[in-house]
């Protein structure tokens, strides 16, 4: 319903700016957009990103923590990918189980235990066990659509004569200013439930929701300081990431950390463990340690070999 209320909203903004004839064709490139990006959702994604797909043999330790953790789910095993990117972060993608796509930063890598990767992985394949991926995958098409069809509008009406009178250009103002800010609302809508719904099956299948919420803390404190080129060009598609890039307040369509690590805290006491939450602190940003999973290099930058939490012997 969420989804027809933003489809709505587009046909709206295409009535504002060209009448009729312009809700006719919102509504046309609406459907267009919600088929091609049925089919096309991770490509998309992932292309954004300059994703490339690791296996076995390039990323041993952490394709092999995502096999395992998708036998644990009962899902199918989806393509992994690695972003070489500082800012931490991992997000899935995919219209579905059986078509479903995981990727996570250079700097989630390096900077997580294995056990709390393995608590960020779980809680993405949570994502594609509830079949979030291609529900937040559309609204962050669409909304972005909207953003960018507001643009369009501004720059194309900004200029026009007096014939269309002052009220036509306060209505495309009101129109261009008001929607995007309106489709912020409806992501926030979608987005916020499906993430403690993938924070709980997240929980389910590591069987260590502390490991996540610990996690969560690490990303939240890391993503603030480090620049990310993507969510700063389409805002729209840091709600796919586990933790949102704060860009813009507006766009923060995720439950507050403190409030799910909260919740995964009443997860694990249900579990049955009973120590105390962990620290939110995140590690020295001048310590060196070995990383989580051993670091997944481009063939053409590959820096000698380190040692990792997940390979002791630098293999």
């Amino acid at each position: 319903m969420l989804l027809s209320a933003l489809t709505a909203l587009f046909m709206a903004l295409g009535y504002t700016l060209g009448g009729s004839g312009g809700a006719v064709i919102a509504l046309l490139v609406a459907a267009g957009m919600n088929l091609f990006t049925f089919w096309n959702a991770d490509k998309i994604v992932l292309s954004m990103h300059n994703a490339r797909e690791v296996d076995a043999q390039s990323a041993p330790e952490f394709y092999g923590l995502v096999q395992a953790l998708s036998q644990r789910a009962g899902l199918p095993m989806p393509r992994v990918y690695v972003i070489d990117q500082d800012a931490p972060n991992a997000f899935a993608t995919g219209r579905n189980p059986e078509n479903a796509a995981v990727a996570a930063t250079t700097g989630l890598l390096n900077m997580l235990t294995r056990d709390e990767v393995a608590g960020v992985m779980a809680h993405e394949l949570g994502h594609v066990k509830n079949r979030d991926t291609l529900i937040m995958t559309m609204v962050a098409t669409i909304a972005g659509a909207i953003s960018m069809l507001a643009n369009f509008g501004l720059f194309f009406r900004g200029g026009g004569n007096e014939e269309n009178g002052h009220s036509n250009m306060i209505a495309t103002l009101l129109a261009v200013i008001v929607a995007p800010f309106a489709a912020m609302i409806v992501q926030m809508a979608i987005s916020r439930t499906r993430e403690y719904g993938a924070d709980q099956a997240g929980a389910e299948i590591s069987g260590n929701p502390r490991a996540l919420a610990s996690a969560l803390a690490k990303i939240s404190g890391r993503a603030e300081l480090i620049p990310n080129p993507v969510a700063e060009r389409n805002p729209a598609a840091a709600q796919l990431y586990i933790v949102p890039v704060h860009v813009s307040e507006l766009f923060s369509t995720h439950p507050a950390t403190e409030k799910r690590i909260a919740a995964l805290e009443e997860i694990a006491q249900d579990m049955g463990q009973k120590d105390g939450p962990p620290p939110m602190t995140m590690p020295s940003q001048t310590a060196t340690r070995a990383s989580a999973l051993s670091p997944v290099v481009p063939p053409a930058a590959a820096p000698k070999p380190r040692r990792s939490a997940l390979d002791p012997h630098g293999r």
